[in-house]
């Protein structure tokens, strides 16, 4: 009996800490420690979702490595792909912003034993083998040392295999340049089949804009968003583009949105009003949806729907896995979007 079909990805998991509430880093005395990493987000999401999913990763051999495999195996994320080794997990400090004041988010990731992976630490072919989808984000590369040769070989494998690749474009302008950026993302992006983004990064990192209008006007209408995802499938021949249209009113309060293109027709979803409890996290719930959607076999306008209703749900959730389930998610599809106690 065959087994059944599972997600891989690629990525690393951090230790976050953020002071209680709302404090500045500067107040601190207090300090909540918790799991966190893009692909680590999307992963547990998928799992949190019904499906099989492993996380590719390099953790230290002590225990706070360990702590980091035991919070997402908590969360049903497959973790025998890990390998073991080197002497530090990355770190990252956010401070929570509200109203006119932003968050902040300062890394402590050098020198991690993430960073230090080798191509010879993952069997890319094993590690695929019986796999359906690969995704990593533009953060994995970024973290530097061998990682983008290594996102590389990881890439050719799951072509080779028949593995859709999906890939988050995430720049963090904090961890390398646009230029560094463009070098890289720019040698992957042949091997994605389902790319993730907003407006801003595909134009700060490929030059991509809307033709007929800037990007903030672009992010409440139609044309803009087509206009990109045509150009971005033309040029890299992906066979759907998501992307997430966020109008930031403060640091509370998002108006939420997305578009999902398959190089013809795009299909956009409700727009929600959110008082957001924690943004980390949000982007990586919309491109987990995304996928969750795709793999089930969702029409386009449902698969949109599902994806953007799981991130604003994730916008309300503490730290930065996305804890909603498929009822809850498609509970707001339908318009239940009161917040009334269900009793």
């Amino acid at each position: 009996m065959c087994k059944n079909k599972t997600v891989v990805a690629f990525g690393e998991v951090l230790l976050r800490f953020n002071p209680t509430g709302y404090e500045r880093l500067l107040q601190a005395e207090d300090w909540k420690a918790s799991y966190s990493g893009a692909e680590a987000n999307v992963a547990v999401s998928l799992a949190n979702f019904g499906l099989d999913v492993f996380l590719v990763s390099k953790v230290p051999s002590h225990d706070i490595g360990q702590c980091a495999i035991n919070a997402l195996r908590h969360y049903g994320v497959h973790m025998s792909k890990v390998v073991r080794g080197g002497k530090r997990l990355g770190i990252y400090f956010i401070e929570k912003g509200a109203s006119q004041r932003p968050s902040k988010v300062i890394y402590d990731r050098a020198d991690s034993a993430f960073s230090q992976a080798e191509p010879g630490d993952f069997d890319w072919d094993a590690i695929f083998e019986n796999a359906e989808w690969f995704h990593f984000t533009g953060i994995t590369p970024a973290v530097g040392g061998k990682l983008p040769e290594i996102c590389m070989d990881a890439c050719k494998a799951a072509k080779k295999k028949g593995v859709t690749v999906s890939c988050d474009l995430n720049f963090r302008r904090k961890l390398w340049t646009e230029e560094q950026a463009r070098e890289t993302m720019l040698k992957l992006m042949p091997y994605v089949n389902v790319f993730i983004s907003n407006m801003s990064d595909v134009c700060e990192i490929f030059g991509i804009a809307p033709e007929h209008c800037d990007i903030e006007t672009a992010i409440t209408n139609s044309d803009g968003p087509l206009s990109v995802s045509r150009q971005l499938c033309s040029r890299f021949g992906f066979d759907k583009v998501a992307l997430t249209l966020r109008k930031s009113i403060s640091a509370d309060v998002n108006d939420w949105g997305g578009m999902l293109f398959d190089g013809k027709n795009g299909v956009f979803s409700p727009r929600y009003m959110i008082q957001m409890i924690d943004r980390v996290g949000g982007g990586d719930a919309f491109g987990a949806g995304i996928i969750y959607s795709l793999i089930s076999g969702m029409p386009m306008q449902d698969a949109i729907n599902f994806a953007v209703a799981a991130s604003c749900l994730k916008h309300t959730i503490e730290y930065d896995f996305n804890l909603a389930s498929v009822e809850e998610v498609k509970a707001l599809t339908e318009g239940n979007a009161s917040g009334r106690v269900q009793r």
